[in-house]
């Protein structure tokens, strides 16, 4: 009986640690997708022939930059980022208090009478804090247009996957780009992205071992000390 109530546990704990070693892909939280097919343009007057084609044709004046749902940008990431903070506080209060029973003839309770009562009261408080934080992450991607929004502005998405011996890392980026911004390289800084989100994961061993197991997390979680 012991056996089969424990079977069933047995079973359970394989399948958590095995979905554990063979996670792929970290989790993320730049805009999805992370790319997208160019949607077909209608065709106005022209049509296609042996060389010229309608969906990828451009004005002969017209600049190659990024506009279009499917065209590619690239991103020179170039973020560097430092903070400080220092706060200290002290609190300090003393009380005193002196009391005593008069002697007075005619009060019942003659054995309290002339007794003296004193109390006192200190507290102190005294925290001191710091903090210092700082990042710095350069590097280049290339990302997909996956929204045109009405004012022109582009929302574009990205994913970068290398693969190593020890696992994989992934590099991501998404944001919104105003294409005044876009350089003739077709290139921005993403100091020039708004709502940028960057993000570099990875998913081999190293990176399991540095992350508290499941169990732990739990215990953690209900334990009040």
């Amino acid at each position: 009986m012991i056996l089969t109530t424990q079977k069933p546990l047995l079973v359970l704990a394989a399948t958590l640690t095995l979905a554990g070693c063979f996670s792929t892909t970290p989790s993320t939280a730049v805009h999805q997708p992370m790319s997208i097919r160019p949607e077909a343009r209608p065709a106005l007057v022209a049509e296609n022939g042996a060389i010229y084609n309608v969906a990828s044709s451009r004005p002969l004046f017209e600049d190659r930059r990024a506009r279009f749902i499917g065209d590619t940008l690239t991103i020179n990431i170039t973020e560097k980022t430092q903070a400080s903070k220092i706060s200290e506080n002290k609190t300090e209060r003393t009380q005193s208090v002196d009391a005593s029973v008069p002697t007075v003839a005619g009060l019942p309770l003659k054995s309290v009478l002339g007794l003296a009562v004193s109390a006192n009261d200190s507290n102190k408080f005294d925290g001191k804090g710091q903090n210092n934080s700082s990042n710095d992450f350069t590097g280049t991607i290339s990302v997909t247009v996956i929204e045109v929004y009405p004012n022109g502005n582009l929302l574009v998405s990205g994913e970068k996957q290398i693969g190593l011996k020890e696992g994989e890392e992934f590099v991501r980026f998404s944001g919104v780009v105003n294409p005044n911004t876009i350089t003739g390289a077709n290139t921005v800084t993403s100091t020039q992205v708004a709502d940028a989100r960057i993000e570099f994961k990875a998913n081999g061993f190293i990176d399991s071992a540095q992350v508290m197991g499941w169990l732990s997390r739990l215990f953690l979680t209900f334990l009040p000390f």
